[in-house]
């Protein structure tokens, strides 16, 4: 009895398991994953409402196809596009996005597939920056704040060009956004819904920038000039106070050495005298020998009569 049972459901399992792939293979049953939403059509033409949960479904086999569409964000990366602004400075736009698709059912409508769907939005979200910032200075579109206008409002002296202290009112970050507003009003009749858009990146064209880049050499030169002068009119300050403090110190050095000088001769002519008066035939054998010294050498010829005192030290030794 177990074994007839067991062979039973065996039989059964089976049966069911046939069953099941032949349901696979024929299309009747298909899985939803639950990053995916699906259309059901019939004959080229759409049957019910997408699927959007997740499991196991089942359709009409052979008749009826499924169509499988993304449920998670989508990335769109546009091409650079050359926009002039406001002030007439023609610039390279480079923008990328993030769109998802809400209405599957539309969506395969209207465009049928991610390739297309890249295409229209190429054609909206492109339409929606060159309108944005062509209705816009250039330097809205770079800046999205007026720290450096507040920098030098609060003393800050570093050199910037004038463009640079131009007072935004709508800046960078509100750009983007009219960007996204506006692009989201037009995006719903595809059934895709733009969740961003980014600037990526925005570059002169090839003309105004080398006006761009020579401008920012000056602004460069001049600033270097600036700090170069600057340190000329410091180092000649330094020179000037070192200078004035030399002389001083020379001076006073000088003051302090004449003053020793005195001294010494002051202390030197003390001695004398005092040597004089103890001895005054000593000093004077003494300074008529240094006289002797420093008047008479081989090359000085004297004529003298025999009764000078010039010689009188030597008259008294014989000579």
């Amino acid at each position: 009895m177990k074994e007839g049972k067991l062979g039973t459901i065996l039989k059964l399992v089976s049966s069911l398991a046939i069953i099941i792939f032949l349901a696979f293979a024929s299309g009747a049953l298909f899985i939803v994953d639950e990053t995916k939403q699906v259309v059901i059509t019939q004959f080229g033409k759409p049957v019910g409402e997408p699927i959007t949960s997740a499991g196991l479904h089942f359709k009409t086999p052979f008749i009826q196809q499924a169509h499988y569409f993304e449920k998670r964000l989508l990335e769109w990366d546009g091409d650079p596009n050359q926009i002039p602004t406001k002030d007439k400075k023609y610039i390279w736009v480079d923008t990328m996005a993030r769109w998802k698709i809400v209405d599957a059912l539309k969506f395969l409508q209207s465009v049928g597939n991610e390739l297309s769907a890249n295409s229209r939005l190429n054609d909206i979200i492109n339409s929606a920056t060159r309108d944005a910032v062509t209705g816009n200075l250039l330097v809205e579109a770079v800046r999205d704040s007026n720290r450096i206008l507040e920098s030098k409002d609060l003393g800050d002296d570093a050199i910037v060009s004038e463009e640079a202290l131009e007072r935004i009112e709508t800046g960078r970050q509100k750009l983007t956004r009219a960007i996204l507003e506006k692009a989201k009003v037009l995006a719903p009749q595809y059934g895709i819904e733009i969740m961003d858009v980014r600037i990526k990146r925005i570059n002169y064209v090839e003309e105004v920038r080398n006006k761009v880049y020579d401008r920012m050499i000056a602004e460069r030169k001049r600033a270097a000039e600036k700090y170069r002068s600057e340190g000329f009119g410091k180092s000649a300050e330094i020179e000037g106070q070192t200078g004035k403090e030399l002389k001083l110190i020379t001076s006073e050095a000088y003051r302090q050495a004449q003053s020793l000088v005195g001294k010494a001769d002051a202390e030197a002519i003390n001695i004398y005298a005092g040597s004089y008066e103890q001895n005054p035939g000593f000093y004077s054998f003494m300074k008529t020998l240094e006289t002797y010294k420093v008047t008479i050498d081989e090359n000085s010829t004297l004529i003298l009569t025999t009764d000078s005192d010039y010689y009188k030290y030597l008259k008294a030794l014989g000579l």
